[in-house]
């Protein structure tokens, strides 16, 4: 990252005047805590024994047998408390908050899986939650909705535009200017204004961290690469973050392809988009013809953002990392097979790295390794996922 929370051309800090004292204080506070001997024994210790941290990094013997060529592991982000790598940057953010004198977190929320987490967060530091929802998520993510007031939380469906994440995202901001005293955001990906995006990475980092030392000691060497869905990009830069420098290592994101990129029912940023800035940060987004903010599509309500966080799109720029889009049809494919070969149900999302992976995995020799991040786990979308197969059934 360059000075001033720009990766190359991308990031900085587009927000109106009335934001400004909220992200400078922020800043200060990040900076002033982020070395901080105590801070960091007391994440690690809630990473370790409230979240379940470190997560395991699993050989898929059953999978890598039946495709061919290099072996597969799976980072599994799905095990940890909330069932998502979620409970990383909301322990952080919260921990964080907690110290600055917050008594009060808003976070935005697509699959449900950030909302829950924030939520789960505040009930256990004593603090008040509200949550933005898009209203087409509310109803996607109905049982999510459901744990969230039953972690004490209050779920704001936002009616907005498409009524999905991009606009919950933009609720947020909008409650966040009205209340900065005592409340603090917790936004949930590598995106909005610096010192978001370089928070939210450096409290992901620990999934990256963790897989160099699990596959060093499985394999005795790095793996061939490492492949992640990316929306905002949180899971995806937490898993290359340690890897950025081993050039050897490819480092592939996985879009949203929803029906495909040739459509206009897609969510592919990095292969559809073009440099604008919106929500607080310059980067790549989905626009029309006019530079307007273009709706998005993809059956993964957490995939579903017109953008993708700025230190992926320099990342982009400078060839470091690939970026592949991947449709519906072979998420779903992947969800499936992932299911029935190794017994583990994958968030929606992650199916997206799991479809690629399942195609990359064959193209390599048997002696090398490959890592894909699980980033959550599925049970939250087999119902949408029964209903594109034309089944329907009730939660």
């Amino acid at each position: 990252m360059t000075e001033n929370g720009r990766f190359g051309i991308h990031g900085g800090q587009y927000i109106p005047e009335t934001l400004m004292n909220a992200v400078i204080e922020l800043e200060e506070a990040y900076n002033r805590y982020k070395d901080d001997p105590e801070f960091n024994r007391e994440l690690t210790d809630l990473f370790n024994q409230y979240a379940g941290r470190p997560s395991r990094l699993y050989y898929a013997e059953r999978m890598s047998e039946d495709l061919g060529g290099a072996k597969i592991y799976l980072k599994r982000e799905d095990l940890n408390h909330t069932g998502a790598h979620k409970i990383n940057n909301v322990l952080g953010q919260a921990l964080l908050a907690k110290k600055m004198g917050k008594t009060r977190l808003i976070a935005e929320t697509g699959a449900g899986q950030h909302g829950v987490a924030t939520a789960t967060a505040a009930a256990l530091f004593g603090m008040k939650c509200v949550v933005f929802m898009g209203e087409e998520d509310t109803r996607r993510q109905a049982l999510n909705v459901y744990k969230m007031k039953l972690l004490g939380a209050e779920v704001i469906p936002v009616t907005t535009g498409t009524a999905t994440l991009k606009d919950a995202v933009s609720q947020a901001m909008r409650e966040w200017t009205s209340r900065i005293s005592d409340t603090h955001y917790c936004l949930g990906s590598v995106m909005g204004p610096h010192p978001f995006p370089t928070i939210v990475r450096d409290f992901q980092a620990v999934i990256s961290k963790e897989i160099r030392e699990q596959i060093l000691e499985a394999e005795g060497k790095l793996p061939a690469a490492v492949i992640a869905c990316v929306g905002g990009g949180s899971n995806a830069i937490g898993s290359f973050y340690h890897f950025i420098d081993d050039s050897e290592v490819k480092l592939i994101g996985c879009e949203a392809a929803g029906r495909g990129i040739d459509t206009f029912e897609t969510a592919a940023t990095i292969n559809t988009g073009r440099l604008g800035i919106f929500h607080g940060m310059k980067s790549y987004f989905c626009q029309d013809a006019y530079g307007q903010i273009a709706p998005v599509y993809s059956i993964s309500a957490g995939l579903d953002y017109p953008g993708i966080g700025p230190e992926h799109a320099y990342l982009h720029d400078i060839g470091r990392a690939e970026y592949v889009p991947v449709t519906d049809e072979e998420a779903v494919d992947a969800f499936e097979y992932v299911s029935r070969t190794e017994g583990i149900i994958p968030a929606i999302e992650s199916a997206h790295a799991l479809a690629y992976a399942m195609k990359y995995a064959p193209t390599l020799a048997k002696d090398q390794s490959i890592v894909v991040t699980v980033s959550g786990r599925g049970d939250k979308d087999c119902v949408s996922v029964a209903r594109y197969r034309g089944e329907e059934i009730s939660e």
